[in-house]
């Protein structure tokens, strides 16, 4: 029996400077939701979970939000959980799916709860919930946090503090290159990630002097060439015009921020690869509570 309902919904964010390699972030919220309905129920300890989009895909990772809520407030004696999203951001692809769930789905259960809850409880929660499903390296923090906030943030992800946050104008667009393949984050091989740590560095630093164009397309030409994709993805898009363009997280996507009219010019520059061309903007308004009853 159904007792309480909650929905929600998170932005997903694209990279600036990813963190895995230094512990230091940064990211961007991008207008593509993931939307979590969370009903509780009388059936306590029993959550189940549902990636509504994808019902192969995991949903560990929202099971365990739901629950980390209820454990929050004492609450995993009196209820249970049916929680599921639904989802305009590609799994797996270095957009930050598996932050805007969590986000979502703590969200959602709080509103199911009747309970609106501070941000940074948001983002702890969701954040911790990431390390136990194992769909993370660093936490995340910086996607977590503009997948939430929905503007730009630059990030110390070991010490989970937002250092600087910008917002890039809402008139730009964000164009995406996803190609057929996924790439999970947990499957990395640090290794490959190491030797990246000094021009990483750099990249932050610009990242936190404002110079987040150059942070972006620095930060993805190092990690294409770590991860072993092509980057004459990005190198073609900035011939087209970009201002920025670089690998989103660990790809295997590629996101390019360019004027409105270079948008043409870019998208021919890409045509003829294989996937799909994902055209969005900036996000204005970051995560959200959309209902309970």
């Amino acid at each position: 029996m159904v007792e309480h309902r909650g929905a929600a919904s998170a932005c997903g964010s694209a990279t600036v400077v990813n963190a895995i390699a230094t512990g230091k972030g940064a990211a961007f919220g991008v207008e593509l939701r993931v939307r979590a309905n969370c009903e509780l129920t009388k059936r306590p300890g029993e959550i189940v979970g549902r990636v509504a989009d994808d019902p192969s895909e995991s949903a560990r990772l929202i099971e365990i939000c739901a629950r980390k809520v209820l454990e929050h407030f004492g609450l995993e004696q009196t209820y249970g959980a049916q929680v599921q999203t639904r989802s305009k951001v590609p799994i797996a692809v270095g957009l930050s799916s598996s932050s805007a769930a969590a986000n979502a789905a703590v969200l959602a259960t709080f509103a199911a709860l009747g309970r609106k809850p501070k941000p940074k409880l948001v983002l702890n929660l969701g954040i911790d919930a990431a390390f136990e499903a194992d769909v993370t390296v660093t936490g995340a923090f910086d996607d977590a946090a503009a997948s939430l906030f929905g503007s730009g943030v630059v990030t110390d992800n070991t010490k989970r503090r937002v250092l600087r946050r910008f917002k890039l104008d809402p008139k730009l667009a964000v164009l995406i290159y996803v190609s057929p393949m996924k790439f999970y984050t947990s499957r990395i091989n640090m290794a490959k990630i190491k030797p990246l740590r000094r021009g990483v560095e750099v990249a932050h630093d610009q990242a936190v002097r404002g110079n987040v164009f150059g942070a972006l397309t620095l930060n993805g030409l190092l990690y294409s060439g770590a991860l072993d994709y092509d980057p004459t993805i990005a190198l073609d898009a900035l011939a087209a015009g970009a201002l920025a363009a670089g690998l989103t997280g660990t790809g295997p996507a590629v996101v390019a921020i360019a004027k409105p009219a270079r948008v043409k010019d870019i998208k021919k520059a890409w045509r003829g690869r294989p996937g799909v061309i994902i055209a969005t903007k900036p996000a204005i308004e970051g995560a959200r509570i959309e209902g309970n009853q």
